[in-house]
């Protein structure tokens, strides 16, 4: 298929459109690379029904009972009722359960408790999830509260100041137990081991219960709980190892095997280690219990999966920007005693992405840094990776959609925009993912979990000061990654106007914001507004836009920000965060975000974006080996999902 003529563009509902990405360069990957994609792939995807049961304990059971309906159903499949259900069950799919995939919030059916009852007992009881001696009935009346109920289990994750934010939370990571008794409880581990010069991320790959007044942790692990998934992963993290690029590749692969095999996050620690020291091959993944953004203390991991592979000319930039990491981290605009003073291992690579999977499907990250834990990064170093193919398909996906014309104040701006913007959108996620997560220290003895349900957001600040801040250096200029002193204009106004008015259009009319990377770019523009002159709001036509009067002064301020949130994170001052994020993050102006919400309804866009993984097709010889793997782009949404549950399901 032609580069030119790739269709970037599927399926739409909701408030959702699904996108297809092109995996550049596959066809010139070498056959032992092609297996190991392929082998890596698999891994990916039988990592699906974790997350589903990760983001609330009935999700299966729905997906389940949804999909069981949408092929036996022999009514009227033209009529309203399932219509709304089919969009339903394509939300739950995306979703990875029935919560919002963003703003966590349930998904009401906008299909009738009646038609539902009806039509699942209209459906042969062999083709639904039920448990021994369950009947149809149990399984309705179970559903029914936790599906329509809009005040049971509400949210999946709530970060609400004052609230216990565990008891109130739907995230199946912890049973019968209050914020307080988890937060002793990993604190006493920690104080046991307070000299531990290593440590692990405690209750990451676990589930925290309370039994008979007994808390307990329920390892995640190929003989403990979502057991048949990791023996599924680790079956074909077998088969990756024995085609791995090089032998380094190879025994990390084998330490994550071990990891999923024993549970002990000691072995994770060293996968970490090991998967930071390898550089050379060329076929990559995250394959585990990783981002904590679904935990509202930002403890437990939830599963994803993504397979990747270089390329290697868009990689140049990510190189350079890492070979100087020491120079930014230098000169950055922080307190001397919050720099490290030796910036070791960071690399840095613009990947093309080969199989979404878990947290990061069908809505995905476009840049990764990893491992999480600070003393690895500051010891071993990371990786970051930006996602060169999915920036392309938004990219294209978004050429023409009026967004712009809209939203911008003036011609002017559209053409700084249009020259540079995609450009300055790749570095600022290089910047943030190479050297901003990378960047700075804590002071010795702090928690890295002291910031507790505002350590996402603080962490996600603290990265995007550090790009836009770097973003207008005169050292890109000279390293060649932009083009002139003008093109960082370009971030500068579309960052603030997306903070202060452009992703209110993901929130729905009387929320506030709940999801780390919204509250971080909020509390970035909110702070800048009211902190200086630099930027401030117009009216054109009736129509509020952002205009920037001094784009030298609004860096200063980005400067000045970037120096307080820093000094957060490496004290562990809670009450600043605290403090700091519920003032500028959180609150949505009511008249702003109910103009913001009409002139972006009449662009007749969805807000949120995500993928369609290609089909990977083993082409075998007549002994069974593979020889070849092609790749298929024409699977649908629906056919997708539904092949997903069929082949991939494990759990129930």
């Amino acid at each position: 298929m032609n580069k030119d003529n790739f269709c970037y563009v599927n399926e739409r509902f909701a408030d959702l459109q699904l996108l297809r990405y092109r995996l550049n360069g596959f066809e010139n990957l070498s056959l032992q690379q092609k297996k190991l994609v392929y082998y890596l792939s698999e891994a990916t995807l039988y990592g699906r029904d974790i997350t589903f049961d990760q983001f609330g304990k009935y999700n299966l059971i729905i997906r389940k009972t949804l999909e069981a309906i949408y092929l036996n159903y022999n009514g009227d499949r033209d009529c309203n009722e399932f219509n709304s259900l089919v969009v339903y069950l394509k939300r739950v799919w995306f979703s990875n359960g029935i919560y919002h995939h963003y703003g966590c919030e349930k998904l009401i059916p906008c299909f009738s408790e009646t038609f539902f009852k009806d039509a699942l007992f209209a459906i042969d009881k062999e083709m639904l999830p039920l448990n021994d001696n369950q009947s149809v009935e149990d399984l309705f009346y179970m559903l029914r509260e936790v599906m329509f109920n809009p005040h049971v289990l509400s949210k999946r994750v709530n970060k609400t100041e004052g609230d216990d934010v565990i008891a109130s939370s739907a995230c199946n990571f912890y049973e019968n137990i209050t914020q307080q008794e988890v937060e002793d409880f990993y604190n006493k581990k920690k104080n046991e081991n307070s000299e531990d010069k290593e440590p692990v991320s405690y209750g990451l790959n676990s589930k925290l219960v309370k039994e008979d007044d007994t808390i307990k942790e329920i390892v995640w692990k190929e003989n403990g709980m979502y057991g048949k998934s990791i023996r599924h992963i680790i079956h074909w993290l077998k088969k990756a190892a024995d085609v791995a690029e090089n032998e380094n590749q190879k025994k990390y692969i084998e330490t994550l095997i071990s990891y999923y095999k024993s549970g002990d996050l000691r072995e994770f620690n060293k996968y970490c280690i090991e998967w930071v020291a390898e550089h050379d091959a060329h076929v990559d993944f995250v394959n585990g219990f990783i981002e904590v953004y679904g935990d509202p203390l930002g403890l437990k991991g939830s599963w994803e999966g993504i397979v990747e592979y270089k390329d290697i000319e868009a990689t140049k930039r990510t190189k350079t920007i890492s070979c100087n990491a020491q120079w930014f981290e230098d000169h950055s605009p922080i307190d001397p005693r919050f720099r490290k003073e030796k910036v070791s291992g960071v690399t840095a690579n613009v990947i093309c992405a080969a199989m979404l999977g878990g947290d990061e499907y069908p809505s995905t990250a476009i840049g990764i840094n990893l491992p999480n834990a600070d003393w690895i990064r500051a010891d071993y170093g990371s990786k970051s990776v930006t996602i060169g193919n999915l920036t392309e398909a938004y990219n294209k996906a978004a050429r023409g959609n009026g967004f712009k014309e809209e939203f911008v104040v003036d011609d002017y701006t559209i053409s700084i925009i249009e020259k540079y913007g995609d450009t300055c959108d790749d570095l600022h996620t290089d910047l943030h993912e190479c050297l901003g997560h990378g960047s700075g220290r804590l002071l010795p003895g702090v928690d890295p979990d002291a910031l507790k349900s505002y350590g996402n957001t603080i962490e996600e600040t603290r990265a995007d000061l550090f790009a836009l801040y770097y973003i207008a250096d005169d050292k890109l200029i000279e390293l060649g990654l932009v083009p002139d002193k003008d093109a960082y204009k370009s971030q500068y106004y579309t960052y603030i106007m997306n903070g202060l008015l452009t992703q209110l259009t993901r929130i729905k009319p009387g929320h506030h914001i709940e999801e780390a990377h919204m509250r971080n770019r909020a509390l970035i523009a909110h702070w800048c507004y009211e902190n200086g002159d630099a930027i401030r709001l117009t009216k054109k036509d009736g129509k509020l836009f952002v205009v920037i009067d001094d784009y030298p002064a609004l860096r200063i301020l980005f400067a000045k920000l970037l120096a307080e949130i820093q000094r957060i994170k490496s004290e562990g001052d809670y009450l600043a965060a605290r403090n700091i994020v519920e003032r500028y993050a959180v609150k949505v102006d009511k008249e702003i975000h109910s103009e913001i919400l009409n002139r972006y309804e009449r662009l007749d866009l969805a807000p949120y974006k995500g993928f369609l993984n290609p089909v990977m097709i083993p082409v075998l010889d007549n002994r069974g080996e593979i020889v070849d793997v092609k790749l298929d782009y024409t699977e649908n949404y629906t056919d997708q999902m539904l092949r997903y549950s069929r082949q991939y399901a494990t759990l129930i």
